[in-house]
C-alpha cells in the first residue's frame, strides 16, 4: 500500500461538512452548528460580480482546495473530473478548454475510466501550465492551447500546486516526497524523501514557496522546511507544532497552509501550533505565538490575517505577533484561507457565501453568494479582482467600490 493512501482522513472543517450532509440535526453529531448571517446586515462596501463560469465538477469530493492560477491576463483552472480549462481574467470567456476523460492521456487505452483527475494546481509560468492528478501523475501543458507536453508519474496523489521555478517543476505527493523535474522534459532531477509521515494528518498539502534559490514548504510534522532548489538537499527545518496530547488526534500537528515571503521574513502556521515568523536565510525564528489552523494565511504591510480552527478570522502586529483584532461572527462557518483585496480581508464559508471584512478592525462590510456549495479554496486576487471558486468548480470574479 503506498504511504499516502493511509493519509486519506479528513478531520475538523472537513469532517463536520461531511457529517452535517446527511444529518439534519448538528446537535446528534455533536458538531457545532454554523453561526446564522445577520438578516438585518447592512454592506458599507459595493460589490460587484463582474463575471461567473465554471469548470467542469470542480475538486467534489476529493477533499483538495482547487484554486486558479493566473498569468498575463488568462486564468487557469482544473477540476477533478478531467477538465482544464483556460478563461479570460477580465471577461470569463474560455480560451480553450480540454477534456481529459481517458485512460491515456493522449486518448488510448479503456475510455470508460477518467485518467486525469486533476488535483494538484494548476501552476502556471509563461507558456507552461502544470498540474498533479489523483492517481500520481504530473502532466505539462502549453498554456496557449492546452496541447500536452509532457507526464511524469509519481508514487501518490498529488493534491497541492506544483511550483515552477526556472528550469524546474517540483511536485509534491501525499506520501511525504518531494520532486524536482526539468521543466522542459519532465525528466527527474532529484528526490526529497522525508522518511516518514504521520499515520494519521490532515487532508492536505500547503503550497510550497520558490525564492533565491530555496524551496520552502510545511509538512504534516508540524515543520517549516527548507531545501536547496537545484538538489533538494534540506538546508535547515523549524518546529511550528510539538504534536503532543494523549490522542492521535489531539497530536495533529499538520502545517498544511502555504509560506509567505516579505523581505527576508518568512510567515507560516501549523494545526494544534503556531504562527511563526522566521529569517528566511538562517531559518532562526523571530517571533511565534500560538495559533491553529489548517489553512494558509495573507498579509499587507501591517498586518498577517488568518482563519483559526473554529473560524474565527484574526489579525495581528505583523512585527511582532501581537493581537489586532477578532471576528466571530463566522464561526464554525468554515471558511477558507482569507485573501487581502485593498482595504478588505475576503473568505468564502460552507454555504457558498463570500464575505468581505475590513482590515482595520475586522467588521463585517461585504456579502455576496457564489452558490450553495461550500468554498474551500482561498480566494485568489489580481490587481483589484478576486477570484472565488467552490467545490463544484463555480468560479465568481468580484471587484469592490464605493457603496
Amino acid at each position: 500500500m503506498k504511504r499516502g493512501a493511509m493519509k486519506r482522513v479528513w478531520l475538523v472543517a472537513l469532517t463536520s461538512l461531511v457529517a452535517l450532509a446527511g444529518c439534519h440535526s448538528f446537535k446528534k453529531e455533536n458538531v457545532q452548528p454554523p453561526t446564522p448571517l445577520a438578516k438585518d446586515f447592512k454592506p458599507t462596501v459595493q460589490v460587484t460580480k463582474v463575471w461567473s463560469s465554471s469548470v467542469g465538477e470542480g475538486a467534489g469530493d476529493s477533499g483538495v482546495r482547487l484554486r486558479p492560477a493566473f498569468a498575463d491576463g488568462v486564468l487557469y483552472a482544473v477540476s477533478t473530473d478531467g477538465k482544464v480549462a483556460a478563461l479570460d481574467a477580465a471577461s470569463g470567456k474560455t480560451i480553450w478548454s480540454k477534456s481529459s476523460r481517458t485512460q491515456g492521456w493522449f486518448g488510448w487505452g479503456d475510455k470508460k475510466r477518467a485518467d486525469a483527475l486533476y488535483a494538484g494546481g494548476p501552476a502556471v509560468y509563461g507558456d507552461l501550465v502544470v498540474v498533479g492528478t489523483l492517481d500520481g501523475h504530473i502532466y505539462a501543458i502549453n498554456a496557449k492551447d492546452g496541447s500536452p507536453r509532457w507526464e511524469s508519474v509519481v508514487n501518490s496523489e498529488v493534491i497541492s500546486a506544483p511550483v515552477i521555478s526556472g528550469n524546474l517543476v517540483i511536485a509534491r505527493t501525499q506520501d511525504g516526497r518531494l520532486y524536482g523535474f526539468d521543466s522542459a522534459t519532465g525528466e527527474r532531477r532529484w528526490v526529497y524523501d522525508q522518511d516518514s509521515v504521520p499515520l494519521l494528518s490532515l487532508r492536505g498539502n500547503g503550497s510550497m514557496l520558490a525564492a533565491n534559490g530555496v524551496l520552502f514548504f510545511g509538512n504534516d510534522a508540524g515543520k517549516l522546511v527548507a531545501l536547496r532548489l537545484d538538489n533538494g538537499e534540506k538546508l535547515w527545518e523549524q518546529t511550528l507544532a510539538s504534536g503532543e496530547g494523549r490522542t492521535e488526534i489531539e497530536r495533529l500537528s499538520d502545517a498544511d497552509g502555504a509560506i509567505l515571503l516579505q523581505g527576508s521574513t518568512l510567515f507560516s502556521a501549523a494545526y494544534h501550533g503556531n504562527m511563526v515568523a522566521v529569517d528566511g536565510p538562517s531559518g532562526r525564528p523571530l517571533w511565534a505565538r500560538p495559533f491553529s489552523t489548517f489553512t494558509s494565511l495573507d498579509l499587507n504591510n501591517n498586518a498577517l490575517f488568518g482563519v483559526n480552527d473554529e473560524s474565527q478570522v484574526w489579525a495581528f502586529d505583523k512585527n511582532g505577533g501581537a493581537d489586532m483584532w477578532k471576528n466571530d461572527q463566522l464561526r464554525y462557518r468554515w471558511l477558507s484561507a482569507p485573501a487581502v483585496l485593498g482595504d478588505y480581508v475576503v473568505v468564502g464559508d460552507l454555504e457558498g457565501y463570500v464575505h468581505f471584512l475590513q482590515t482595520g478592525d475586522g467588521a463585517l462590510a461585504g456579502r455576496e453568494r457564489l452558490s450553495k456549495k461550500p468554498i474551500r479554496a482561498q480566494p485568489l486576487v489580481v490587481g483589484d479582482i478576486v477570484y472565488v471558486v467552490d467545490v463544484k468548480g463555480r468560479i465568481g470574479a468580484y471587484r469592490l467600490g464605493a457603496h
